[in-house]
């Protein structure tokens, strides 16, 4: 979903009428999506295996690291010995190709590696983005001038030709997963800029921002104070779409050899090693992908998920698992009373049909 969907997509709120009630409302609806909460389910295991990777490894008494050449046949290349490839009680998923390195160690400490540099790529891009599209909308015309025009040409920067530049250039004494999450946030927070600003400049023209800058508070308490609870709702939904995308782009980049180096593990790095094994040991191939695939939709479903509870004028763009009924049913739960018993929900949807009505006569 482009920025353009998630700024048109998302309320402009008064803080001073949310609060708790707002909350309740957003978990309501977010737990009546039944396809949001499988993927949050699967999304809560997947951060679970990856911080307890450690003790997981433990557990089966490996590690990402050893290799074992007895438990490949040297003879024919460096295959696994043994059935699926060398599946056994000491190696739950088997080997890796040539090595011998346990397949569960590399893949749990994979997940570290992946979902690591997903979350901290998505946390710069986050906060470079909230800080240049506030400045651009609350400084001078100048200022805003400047600050988009530079938006822009971030946006123009192809982010895999720009990644793969400064990853090779960069000294390998840097720790590589720190270094490819800062260079993705640093190259594609412009989209959460132009998020930024625009809700900040829709923002503006509300009657507590005026109320508060005409109490005399200063440009930054404004935006701390006022602006920044309305600016929750997008940012938040384009952060949770933003993780299954960096993702997806550094599995990329360890793909192409200037990601993640060994002897740490990466999925990305896994494809890479595997892509001529596929015939002679497909699960070295199908293991990773699989954990890449499931990663990112889950990640995806929950990502449209919280985009429509925060916001539930906007339909979902599952077909299955939205829960629209129930939905409905945990807005009407919610929703303040009007004077004569019944819902404030109940009353518009009946003045809405009136008008209806009315029209059609």
């Amino acid at each position: 979903m482009s920025e353009a969907l998630v700024a048109s997509s998302a309320p402009v709120t008064d803080p001073s009428v949310t609060g708790a009630s707002g909350a309740r409302q957003f978990w309501r609806r977010l737990l009546a999506q039944r396809a949001a909460l499988v993927a949050a389910t699967v999304v809560a295991l997947l951060v679970l295996v990856a911080i307890a990777a450690p003790l997981l490894t433990a557990i089966e008494g490996q590690d990402p690291t050893t290799y074992h050449p007895s438990l490949v046949d040297s003879a024919r290349g460096g295959v696994p010995v043994g059935s699926f490839g060398g599946l056994s009680a000491d190696h739950w998923l088997g080997v890796e190709p040539q090595t011998g390195r346990d397949l569960f160690a590399r893949l749990v400490y994979g997940a570290r590696v992946s979902l690591g540099v997903a979350l901290g790529a998505t946390v710069v891009q986050v906060l470079i983005g909230i800080v240049v599209g506030i400045a651009a909308a609350l400084g001078t015309r100048w200022v805003d001038q400047l600050l988009s025009r530079f938006t822009e040409i971030i946006l123009a920067m192809p982010l895999m030709i720009m990644s793969l530049a400064l990853l090779a250039i960069v000294p390998s004494s840097f720790p590589r997963p720190l270094l490819v999450a800062l260079v993705i946030g640093l190259i594609a927070w412009g989209n959460v800029a132009k998020i930024t600003r625009a809700q900040t400049l829709t923002l503006k023209g509300l009657d507590y921002v005026a109320a508060a800058r005409l109490s005399g508070w200063g440009t930054w308490r404004i935006a701390r104070r006022e602006l920044l609870p309305g600016l929750a709702a997008p940012v938040i939904t384009y952060a949770a779409l933003l993780v299954p995308m960096n993702i997806s782009v550094e599995a990329a980049l360890s793909f192409l050899g200037v990601g993640v180096k060994p002897p740490t593990p990466s999925w990305g790095q896994m494809l890479t090693a595997a892509d001529v094994w596929y015939q002679a040991a497909p699960q070295y191939l199908l293991l990773p992908a699989g954990a890449l695939f499931v990663t990112v939709l889950a990640l995806t479903v929950l990502g449209d998920g919280i985009r429509t509870a925060l916001d539930p004028r906007a339909a979902s763009r599952l077909s299955i698992g939205t829960g629209r009924r129930r939905e409905a049913r945990a807005d009407a739960d919610t929703a303040p009373a009007a004077p004569d018993g019944n819902t404030a929900a109940g009353a518009n949807a009946g003045a809405d049909a009136t008008g209806r009505k009315e029209e059609r006569a």
